[in-house]
C-alpha cells in the first residue's frame, strides 16, 4: 500500500513538473521579443575622372591602397594637348617679339634712312624754290609766259609737300611706335600667355590626384586604355566621412531625435558599441514603410529614415557592414 502511494506521488510530481515546464515555455514563447533595429554602414565615395581625352600612360596605385589627398593616382597622355602647347608657346614668342619691337621703336638704320630721305626732299624743295623765284622774276619782265610760271609753281608746291612728308616719316622713326601700338602689342602678349595657361591647366589635369584621404576601392581602366573626357579612372572611399542609416518604425523612435547621441554596435567588429550623433530623422515613403497594426486595435505606423554619424573614426568599418542601433 505504501509503495503504491509512493508511486502515485512520484507520478503526480512528474506531471506537475512537466506541466510547469510547459507553462514556462509557453510564457516565454508568447512574451514579446525586444525589437532589433538593424541598419547598414555607408561612406562617401569619389570617382576620379579626367578632364581631357587620352591614353592612360601610368597607374601609380592599385585597389586597396591607402592614399592621402593630393597623391597622384594616374597620368593620362594626350598628343593633342602637347601639340596645342607647342602652338600656344610659339604664339607667345611671336607676340613677345612684336611687343619688344613696338617698345624699342625703329632701328638706327631705319632712322638714318628716314633722315636722309628728308634731307633729299629738303634739297629738292630748295631747288624748286629757286627755280620758282627766277621764273617769277622773268615773267614779271615779260620774258616767259604765265603758263611756265604756273608749271614751276606747281613743282615747287609738290616739293614742299614731299619734304613735309619725309620730315614726318623721320619724326615717326625717331619717336618710335605710338602708345596705342605698344598697348595692342602688350595685349597680344597677354592673350598668348592666357592660351599657354589654359593648355597648361589641361596638362596639369592629366595627372589625376586623390580628392581626399582614403582607400582606393576600384580602378576602372588599365594602362594603355583610351578614355574620353569625364570617364572615371579610379574610385576613392573616404572613411572619414562615414555614417549609418536605419529604417525605424515610429513606435520605436523613443528618444531618437536629431542631435541626440545613440550607441551603435557593429557585429563584424565585435560587441563594442560606438557613440554616434543622429543627423537626420525623416519619414520614408508610405508605400515602402507602411505597416498595419489595426488588427490588434492599435494604429498604422510608418518608418523613418534615421541617419547617424560616428563621433570618432571607427577603425575597420567598411561600407555595407551591418549595424545595430542599441536602445
Amino acid at each position: 500500500m505504501k509503495e503504491t502511494n509512493k508511486s502515485l506521488l512520484a507520478g503526480l510530481s512528474v506531471v506537475i513538473a512537466t506541466t510547469g515546464i510547459v507553462m514556462l515555455v509557453g510564457l516565454l514563447a508568447i512574451r514579446p521579443q525586444k525589437e532589433v533595429i538593424s541598419g547598414e554602414a555607408d561612406a562617401s565615395e569619389y570617382r576620379v575622372s579626367n578632364m581631357v581625352p587620352g591614353h592612360i600612360d601610368s597607374l601609380y596605385v592599385k585597389e586597396g591602397d591607402r592614399v592621402r589627398r593630393g597623391d597622384t593616382l594616374a597620368h593620362i597622355a594626350s598628343r593633342q594637348v602637347d601639340a596645342k602647347m607647342q602652338q600656344a608657346q610659339a604664339a607667345r614668342r611671336a607676340a613677345s617679339a612684336q611687343s619688344r619691337k613696338a617698345q624699342g621703336g625703329a632701328r638706327s638704320q631705319q632712322k638714318e634712312m628716314a633722315y636722309q630721305v628728308w634731307q633729299k626732299a629738303k634739297a629738292a624743295e630748295e631747288v624748286y624754290r629757286k627755280s620758282y623765284e627766277r621764273v617769277k622774276g622773268l615773267q614779271a619782265k615779260g620774258v616767259v609766259a604765265q603758263q611756265k610760271l604756273d608749271e614751276v609753281e606747281a613743282q615747287y608746291k609738290a616739293a614742299q609737300a614731299d619734304c613735309a612728308a619725309a620730315e614726318q616719316q623721320y619724326l615717326m622713326a625717331r619717336e618710335g611706335a605710338q602708345s596705342e601700338d605698344i598697348a595692342a602689342a602688350a595685349a597680344l602678349v597677354g592673350q598668348a600667355g592666357g592660351a599657354v595657361a589654359e593648355v597648361q591647366s589641361y596638362l596639369d589635369d592629366s595627372y589625376l590626384t586623390a580628392p581626399c584621404d582614403g582607400e582606393v576601392v576600384e580602378i576602372f581602366a588599365k594602362v594603355g586604355d583610351l578614355i574620353g573626357t569625364g570617364s572615371p579612372v579610379a574610385s576613392v572611399l573616404d572613411m572619414g566621412d562615414s555614417w549609418f542609416y536605419f529604417a525605424v518604425r515610429e513606435d520605436l523612435l523613443g528618444n531618437i531625435a536629431t542631435g541626440s547621441t545613440v550607441q551603435v554596435r557593429i557585429p563584424a567588429l565585435g560587441e563594442q558599441t560606438y557613440p554616434c550623433t543622429v543627423r537626420r530623422v525623416q519619414a520614408m515613403a508610405s508605400y515602402a514603410t507602411w505597416r498595419s497594426t489595426k488588427l490588434n486595435g492599435q494604429y498604422d505606423v510608418k518608418s523613418f529614415d534615421v541617419k547617424v554619424v560616428p563621433q570618432s573614426r571607427i577603425e575597420g568599418l567598411k561600407p555595407g557592414m551591418s549595424a545595430i542601433l542599441c536602445q
